[in-house]
């Protein structure tokens, strides 16, 4: 692996973070349609990175069953290659090291950030015994290296190739920087994120970076979806997502000029609840946030 330099301690506050709009606006200008607004996406080229995630498979699927996208997916083994099908557009490179991917990124449109450091549990645990398993990183695979590192390295990629969007998946809790999440395995994940999500806010890229509530394995497209903004939904009933509505959102905001520059949370009502969420235009202009 290619030496990076690391910080040595993350940012001890969340305030660090502070978005420059430099005069973005949202929402249609003056002078065009609504219509207008509809971004081109025929024929894009869109790579997903995390490919072999839980999440990154579904984004990846989607993409592939419909014909106005080309889909490329970024995994770290052949192992998780084979596993989403060992396709010729599936890649395989390390994120932490910028040498091993840029072949993915040749010739792409948009990118889709789907990575993510993922805490492993330590052995011995016994549920039946009461209290809360621990979790450790592996070395190499702690959240500064995965979710900073490597999440600046595939901006960084982008940008050099002229991408039109990069869209960014992250989590909700960072704006609390002693939210539980960041004391999994000492990691500091939430931390790390945030970072690069700055990092990203401050690229002049055009980007769409979401925050998403805690992730479930359930069908998409049965949920009214809702967006917020610093970590407000998290003091509601309203905190999850199926991973499949933010695989969907992901895909929907490249199809829209009202998700481009801005951040937001991402949660939905319960199944059952509300009216399912199929108008995504509307949803993106409810969002006046760009971090």
């Amino acid at each position: 692996m290619a030496s990076v330099s690391f910080l040595s301690t993350p940012p001890s506050s969340i305030g660090f973070f502070r978005k420059r709009c430099l005069g973005m606006t949202s929402g249609p200008r003056r002078g065009l349609s609504t219509k207008a607004m509809a971004t081109d996406t025929s024929n894009l080229s869109v790579l997903v990175t995390g490919a072999g995630g839980r999440t990154g498979q579904i984004a990846y699927k989607k993409l592939k069953e419909r014909p106005e996208y080309t889909a490329r997916g970024l995994v770290r083994t052949e192992e998780s290659k084979n596993k989403i099908g060992g396709a010729d557009d599936v890649f395989v490179g390390d994120i932490r090291n910028i040498e091993s991917i840029s072949h993915a990124f040749q010739g792409i449109d948009a990118l889709i950030i789907l990575t993510s450091a993922v805490p492993k549990m330590k052995p011995g645990f016994d549920p039946s015994k009461g209290g809360r398993p621990d979790f450790y990183f592996e070395d190499g695979s702690y959240p500064e290296q995965v979710d900073w590192i490597g999440q600046k390295n595939q901006i960084d990629t982008a940008k050099e190739i002229g991408v039109k969007q990069i869209v960014l998946v992250g989590s909700m809790g960072g704006t609390d920087v002693n939210h539980p999440l960041n004391s999994i395995g000492n990691g500091n994940i939430l931390v790390w994120k945030r970072k690069a999500e700055q990092y990203l806010a401050d690229s002049g890229v055009p980007y769409t970076i979401i925050r998403a509530g805690g992730l479930q394995d359930k069908d998409g497209g049965i949920r009214e979806l809702l967006v917020g903004k610093d970590d407000e939904l998290l003091k509601t009933d309203t905190r999850t997502i199926a991973r499949a509505d933010v695989a969907e959102v992901c895909i929907q905001a490249l199809q829209h000029e009202e998700a481009k520059n801005k951040a937001f949370d991402l949660a939905s009502k319960p199944e059952g609840e509300g009216t399912p969420t199929t108008d995504f235009r509307s949803l993106f202009s409810q969002i006046n946030t760009c971090f």
